[in-house]
């Protein structure tokens, strides 16, 4: 179980938020995806090592979670649990209030590793249309594959082939490939971790605007602490050994965002410095030594 629970919720003002080290419901407390009392075990080669433990989340019907944590703490096995593609050891999952055994209608995942996601001999619209293509006709798929191209802002690239695109237009296009299925849930482990501080700005920024046009649900794993605050309505930091829920941070930031403006305002600085805290840096004290030791 997280150590402690407080209700929050989405906010559109400019207060610096309200925290608490246990996670519970947003927006209009009707959960898309939980999880009660999750715990994993794996196996390694020095025996069974409990990666998470007791692990309450509930993610309320189109908010934007973040996931934050030290190296192995566990985040990316969270995120697979969640999508039904790692069985939790203990507890359970749910996706709109039915258990999860496997990996769930309406739940699709989104990888770092965009390379090897897409398909090389395919162009841009098949890759795309690839996760419908069986269970549409053409002419619903090719609505769907428009519709998801123009909202990652590809729409005139759709005849291309991966290769011959950047790695920010590669990660557009597998984002592209799960819009087109219209899910309800979307996971997305590091998905822009690999690329330069530009592209991920600028991707930041269509996710945004993607999550803003859909209403989809975003669970959302980063190592990234100023991304996880500029993108998100709430950030969960994972602590300890097992991992549970250290703290669930509300971000009442106002929406939209803007790369330069909300990441220069007090509100802002103050839920970064806090999550930073969560994570065990504390910024101020090393300021403080950094001006002793250059004294």
């Amino acid at each position: 179980m997280t150590r402690s629970s407080e209700p929050t919720g989405h906010g559109t003002g400019s207060a610096a938020g309200t925290d608490s080290p246990g996670a519970t419901n947003g927006t209009d407390g009707t959960d898309s995806i939980s999880c009660e009392g999750v715990g994993v075990t794996l196996s390694g080669s020095s025996g069974a090592l409990d990666v998470l433990g007791g692990v309450d989340i509930s993610v309320a019907r189109g908010e934007f979670v973040s996931i934050l944590g030290t190296s192995g703490s566990g985040k990316t096995t969270l995120l697979r649990v969640l999508g039904g593609l790692l069985p939790a050891t203990t507890g359970t999952v749910r996706c709109h209030g039915s258990v999860v055994t496997g990996p769930a209608d309406g739940v699709v995942t989104v990888f770092q590793d965009y390379v090897h996601s897409l398909l090389p001999w395919r162009t841009v619209r098949r890759n795309v249309g690839l996760g419908i293509e069986a269970g549409c006709d053409r002419a619903e798929r090719d609505e769907r594959v428009d519709e998801a191209l123009i909202m990652v802002g590809l729409r005139q690239r759709a005849d291309e082939y991966p290769w011959r695109l950047s790695g920010g237009m590669q990660q557009r296009v597998q984002i592209a490939r799960a819009l087109a299925t219209r899910p309800r849930v979307l996971l997305m482990d590091e998905p822009f971790g690999a690329l330069d501080a530009m592209t991920k700005a600028s991707l930041q920024d269509q996710l945004q605007q993607v999550q803003e046009l859909t209403a989809t649900t975003v669970v959302f794993v980063t190592h990234d602490v100023e991304e996880a605050v500029y993108l998100s309505d709430r950030v969960l930091v994972l602590d300890g050994s097992p991992a549970a829920i250290g703290l669930a941070l509300d971000i009442p930031l106002e929406r939209p965002r803007h790369q330069v403006t909300t990441k220069e305002s007090a509100d802002y600085l103050r839920l970064r410095h806090r999550v930073y805290e969560a994570l065990g840096h504390d910024i101020g004290e090393r300021a403080r030594l950094g001006e002793h030791d250059h004294a």
